[in-house]
């Protein structure tokens, strides 16, 4: 093993017990994994055009807001001078810098949104390496429903979990099990210790016990107080909410997740109800009404429940004005004018 060696990327789907493998991660003396501002979902659309000083300006405001603050400060300058002209290359010299005030050898990212970006991060980091974790659909749709965080309604989840495991077995096809490791969530809590060595061996790094007893951490406290939607970060690892679905899903749910993840499903030996295949889609009317309802009902127990509840929503104001101004680059600009 190197004395350093490339980071570590948890790629997926949300709610699929990132937060959990983050924390076994961080737990190893040699690997930093903060919770991830995700700066490439957010950032990924805009047009920069090389300008790495807007790149830079543009990542220290969603670090800034971010739901759960780093311990760290972030030197903005050091970030300009060593990020490069990509915007990987940005995120990669904000969280070395986190790596090491940490005083670790390695970073890790937990955005499993980074498996639009796996192509990306090998041209900048050819020495990365992607977990890709995998949770039984109808659990990770169960725990979306009742999470501030993704899509609310069980459909437009499964969906995305369709989407993004298809990008992840591209990812592994194109790059090989050397680069890509599946680690099925259901492995994971069943047997940790022998899932966990098998990602030690992986990654390249000795196992440690400390990764077996992550929620002792300081790390896994501070995130299980934030939000109801990560108070399991501070357990230990355990089998509890394998079969979620069971109470958090109705019947109709569960056949509208089945219907749109069986392939999916049956590829990565997940068994389901092949009747779901007949369930017809919900109307977009219904799902937009009905997402709508989920969101409130989330919104309203989150003002009770989380400490970060305001934090979020200047999160997402600040997105909101990124966003609106890349609109605004990009619209036409009018016979006669210029900008």
């Amino acid at each position: 093993m190197s004395a350093q060696a490339g980071p570590i990327l948890i790629i997926g789907t949300e709610r699929s017990g990132s937060n959990l493998l983050r924390l076994v991660l961080d737990a190893h003396a040699r690997i930093a994994v903060p919770h991830p501002p995700h700066f490439m979902r957010y950032l990924s659309g805009i047009p920069y055009d090389g300008d790495v000083d807007a790149m830079v300006g543009d990542a220290m405001r969603l670090l800034r807001d971010h739901i759960h603050p780093w311990p760290h400060v972030i030197d903005r300058a050091a970030v300009t001078r060593a990020a490069g002209s990509s915007l990987f290359g940005v995120v990669s010299a904000i969280y070395d810098q986190y790596r090491v005030a940490e005083g670790a050898a390695r970073w890790g990212c937990k955005s499993t949104f980074m498996v639009e970006h796996v192509d990306e991060v090998l041209a900048e980091l050819p020495d990365a390496r992607f977990l890709w974790l995998v949770r039984d659909p109808r659990d990770v749709v169960a725990s979306a429903k009742r999470a501030v965080f993704g899509h609310c309604h069980p459909y437009r989840m499964a969906l995305r979990w369709t989407a993004e495991q298809e990008l992840a077995r591209a990812a592994l096809e194109r790059w090989g099990p050397s680069v890509v490791h599946l680690v099925r969530y259901e492995d994971l809590v069943s047997a940790p210790e022998r899932e966990i060595r098998a990602i030690c061996d992986f990654i390249g790094e000795a196992f440690e016990p400390a990764m077996l007893a992550h929620h002792l951490g300081g790390n896994a406290r501070v995130t299980a107080s934030l939000s109801a939607s990560w108070r399991t970060a501070g357990d230990p690892i355990t089998t509890a909410r394998i079969g979620a679905h069971r109470r958090g899903l109705s019947d109709r749910e569960r056949r509208q997740v089945e219907s749109v993840t069986a392939r999916a499903m049956e590829t990565l030996r997940y068994p389901f109800d092949r009747a779901s295949l007949d369930e017809p889609a919900p109307g977009p009317l219904g799902v937009a009404l009905r997402g709508f309802a989920l969101r409130l009902a989330v919104e309203a127990r989150s003002l009770r429940t989380d400490r970060n509840h305001f934090r979020r929503w200047r999160r997402d104001a600040t997105v909101h004005r990124l966003r609106r101004r890349t609109k605004q680059r990009r619209a036409p600009v009018p016979a006669g004018e210029s900008r």
